[in-house]
């Protein structure tokens, strides 16, 4: 089943898109959510089976590429690289969790519901996978748009204030960014019309002149830059994070976010390195600004979606500072650190969503002596804290670490500056965790109950995945250096 090259990219994309669709006609609720898990589950078996399967001839690995429109010079075009391996084992290890960590939650209209997340997992899928310019702004869409949705449907009371500014935020970057898609496909091949290409090999071998690669660069980078959040393009993110139902904002956070970063490692930094050198430093500039002003905010926050989402917005900041410095160790680190942010801040939202579910409230200052009621949820919680943080032996410190040397080596006081996000960090997680799981119970907080089997299932294989990841993580490396080697050797 799986020696055809063709197999698992097909797969990957085309399995979860048909189970969306045939979700849509599902009569019985019971039926819509066991066949959506069942789906999922099935997809990640898919995504394991890649992680072990390698074309010896490809140095890329899995590959296919055939014609789709012809007379445009585009192609269904799919590869499975190593961050390409990388990002689609989190998309398909994410939905299994999210939907159990959300079975017991309902929606109305639950057909729609699961099949536009499904839809959205297909639209991911193809985001990772793309090596074909146009391919890759088809998925692009194809994955926000069911999220519109999503939020606009099943959202909470602000729910179309939040959604309109999200979508004019990522319609704007989608137009920009399909404009230096166009323009660079009009300087592929020769003069004839049908001798332009989409392909990424193509758009790769144009050679701009300065000028022209510095104002292409911004049409590309803030679309990515709106999608990642970093600031001054992250309004959005907060009130969509704290209005869309809490599976969406776990996609949206876990997964959706990383189709940024990819996007500048993937498109940005191989198409425009004399752009990237003349704008490392607004950039990097940018991003330490918002790792450490989302800190400040998140301190204040007394709502636990908001604390998480600039707690979000923080860690990725440190990703966009860190691949602009265009070192092999912070893009290696970037990569590893987009797959450990993904698991630990879904492990943060399945706890919050458990917390607003018996509770009915968000609010920190009414919560407090949880640990008496439900010590497995603070244990659960304590480890995805602790790697919140990024504390040794956690998935996320072989990240970081890797990405502050990285920043270090290109400037230290950026490195500096930004280390004082790691103590702004341990400082509103720690206290999140204090104020909320210790102290006394008070009148609210006595009803709560210990979380069920399940529940606990889907946190315990989070907290193990973080103690693997940050015991174990040549696996790791052994995924991305090539990828990171092609991208240095754009800038020699």
């Amino acid at each position: 089943m799986f020696g055809n090259d063709i197999t698992l990219p097909h797969l990957l994309i085309f399995f979860p898109l048909i189970a969306g669709v045939i979700t849509f006609f599902i009569k019985n609720d019971g039926g819509v959510k066991a066949w959506s898990l069942l789906s999922a589950i099935i997809t990640f078996i898919i995504s394991i089976a890649s992680l072990y399967y390698r074309n010896n001839n490809e140095l890329s690995g899995l590959a296919f590429n055939y014609e789709w429109l012809k007379y445009m010079g585009a192609s269904f075009a799919v590869s499975l690289d190593g961050m390409g391996r990388l990002l689609t084992f989190l998309t398909a290890f994410s939905f299994p969790v999210i939907f159990i960590a959300t079975y017991r939650n309902s929606y109305k209209n639950l057909k729609a519901f699961y099949g536009l997340m499904l839809l959205s997992q297909a639209g991911l899928m193809g985001v990772f996978l793309s090596s074909d310019a146009l391919l890759f702004y088809f998925f692009w869409e194809l994955a926000l748009i069911p999220v519109y949705f999503l939020c606009s449907r099943w959202g909470g009371d602000k729910r179309i204030h939040s959604t309109f500014k999200f979508f004019i935020y990522t319609f704007t970057g989608s137009l920009l960014m399909l404009i230096g898609i166009i323009y660079v496909y009009l300087q592929t091949g020769g003069t004839a019309y049908s001798e332009h290409s989409f392909a990424m090999q193509s758009f790769y071998s144009v050679i701009f002149i300065p000028s022209q690669q510095s104002w292409l660069f911004w049409l590309f980078f803030i679309a990515f830059a709106v999608k990642m959040p970093i600031f001054p393009f992250h309004t959005w993110q907060p009130d969509t994070y704290e209005q869309a139902p809490t599976a969406v904002t776990m996609v949206l956070s876990g997964i959706m976010v990383k189709m940024g970063v990819f996007g500048v490692i993937r498109w940005l930094l191989p198409l425009f390195p004399l752009a990237v050198a003349k704008f490392d430093n607004i950039v990097i500039g940018l991003s330490v600004i918002g790792m450490i002003y989302a800190s400040l905010i998140a301190i204040k926050q007394d709502d636990l979606k908001r604390l998480v989402a600039y707690s979000s917005i923080a860690h990725i900041g440190l990703m966009c500072a860190a691949i602009f410095t265009t070192k092999s160790m912070a893009l290696e680190g970037v990569m590893i650190q987009m797959f450990s942010h993904g698991i630990n801040i879904i492990g943060m939202w399945i706890v919050v969503d458990l917390i607003e579910k018996q509770l009915g409230t968000r609010k920190i200052s009414q919560l407090g002596g949880l640990a008496h009621k439900a010590p497995v949820l603070t244990i659960m919680l304590v480890a995805i804290a602790l790697a919140n943080i990024a504390l040794p032996l956690t998935n996320a410190f072989v990240g970081e670490f890797m990405m502050f040397g990285g920043l270090f080596k290109f400037s230290a006081w950026y490195s500096a500056i930004a280390g004082l996000s790691i103590i702004l960090a341990a400082v509103y997680t720690l206290s999140m965790v204090q104020r909320v799981f210790y102290g006394s119970v008070n009148a609210l907080t006595e009803t709560m109950k210990e979380i069920s089997l399940n529940e606990q299932l889907v946190l315990g294989v989070i907290v193990i995945a973080i103690f693997i990841g940050g015991i174990y993580p040549q696996p790791f490396f052994e995924l991305t250096k090539d990828t990171v080697a092609g991208i240095i050797t754009r800038f020699k």
